[in-house]
């Protein structure tokens, strides 16, 4: 049985124009363009007609770029906005956890915010206070209860928005992005709770950026790119072709970005040495070739950088260091280290190293790039003139992603998350 059902789901926002926003009623007489200047601009289409089935029980994973449409969809189900055409069929009791602090008031305390939230959810008050210590414990917020909620930090928001959606028993789950802004201790209860609805059949609809919880936690997930669904599969399919999709149009970005820089590079102090030997140019390949700024964390790394020597040389090293953002050294190597014997470097050339597999875990890296003598008089040094990123939906953390393999014996049993 499907819990929820959407067909043809459209939303537009009518969009204003900026260049009358302080126009007053009596302006707009007196120049008679009342009707010309505070009319609606072109429209907005935030979804543009979403269909899907989801069968009770299951966990919905939406992923997406800012203003792909995510928030919009998940307003509509939980019917906090209607759909401009289209139609959207729920079998159940909805419990939404939307917006941060959406529902609460603010000039009162949690504990008659909890008694309002569950009237609206469905609930008359003798339920609500046989919930009441349950949702107030697992909120961790009992010394705190009776402050108004303005008081609150964030966190303190989302733990009490999460408790009293979870403590209504609804039979679908809504849940957008908040655990985001959660405490580090509590968003693990959150997902145990989460993973507790799973197991008892709730059906869950979940929003999120960390692509990691959205492949753990989901049956499936859906893809949602300019109001429309461009994907919709198992988890790490579906994952994966988005990153490769956001790693291709940063890349188009960075491309771009990496031209001028090289070319804004050759005035900055970053740059030194007598130039008797050249870097005139700088690019960063993939194993199959192709110029490319932004890695998956094992993929292999190609650096090729070209050489003008003005004048005949016989005493010259080659070297890169590849640092982290934080100006940290993750490696670094030169010709003279691995016992290459200098000869001679005449006109032009290129010099390329090839790392067969990055190894590094997500962020922004930096290189530095130099030509110098043996003694390190440097003829051209490049220093953090080059940039490359690393993203997956890895989570390790650290400066290496160190290759390993987990073993375990005796009495430890462990589950394996499975992503068909």
């Amino acid at each position: 049985m499907d819990a929820v059902r959407v067909r043809d789901v459209t939303k537009y926002y009518k969009k204003h124009a900026d260049s009358h926003k302080f126009l007053t009623i009596k302006s707009a007489l007196v120049n008679k363009t009342l009707f010309g200047d505070l009319q609606a601009g072109e429209r907005f289409e935030a979804l543009r007609g979403v269909s899907f089935d989801l069968a009770a029980g299951r966990t919905l994973g939406i992923i997406g770029e800012n203003g792909s449409g995510k928030s919009t969809l998940l307003k509509i189900l939980a019917g906090i906005s209607r759909p401009t055409s289209g139609e959207v069929v729920t079998q159940g009791r909805i419990s939404a956890l939307i917006e941060l602090g959406a529902g609460f008031h603010p000039e009162i305390s949690g504990r008659e915010n909890i008694f309002i939230n569950g009237v609206i959810l469905g609930l008359n008050r003798r339920q609500i206070q046989e919930k009441y210590e349950e949702i107030v414990r697992f909120a961790e917020l009992e010394d705190f209860i009776d402050n108004p909620v303005k008081s609150y930090s964030s966190g303190m928001f989302m733990r009490l928005g999460f408790s009293i959606a979870i403590n209504v028993n609804p039979d679908i789950l809504l849940i957008d992005e908040v655990l985001a802004v959660g405490d580090a201790s509590f968003v693990p209860k959150c997902l145990d709770k989460i993973n507790e609805f799973r197991r008892n059949g709730k059906t869950i609809i979940f929003v999120s950026h960390d692509l990691g919880t959205v492949e753990r936690i989901c049956d499936e997930v859906i893809w949602v790119r300019k109001g429309l669904v461009e994907m919709r599969g198992y988890p790490k399919r579906v994952v994966d072709a988005y990153l490769e999709y956001v790693g291709r149009k940063d890349e188009a970005q960075t491309l771009a970005r990496h031209g001028e820089e090289a070319s804004a590079a050759q005035g900055r102090e970053e740059r030194w040495g007598s130039r008797e030997v050249e870097i005139t140019g700088l690019r960063m390949f993939d194993g199959q070739g192709r110029e490319k700024y932004i890695y998956h964390p094992d993929e292999p790394l190609a650096i090729e950088f070209d050489i003008a020597a003005a004048v005949p040389q016989d005493d010259f090293v080659f070297g890169v260091g590849v640092f982290n953002g934080e100006g940290v050294q993750v490696y670094g190597t030169n010709t003279l280290l691995e016992e290459y014997a200098a000869r001679s470097l005449s006109g032009n050339g290129t010099v390329s190293l090839r790392l067969p597999g990055l190894g590094l875990v997500n962020g922004t890296y930096f290189l530095d790039v130099a030509v110098h003598k043996r003694d390190g008089y440097p003829f051209d040094y490049h220093h953090f003139q080059y940039t490359f990123r690393v993203a997956s939906s890895l989570r390790d953390v650290g400066i290496a992603r160190l290759r390993h393999e987990w073993e375990f014996s005796g009495g430890i049993d462990f589950g394996k998350n499975e992503n068909p």
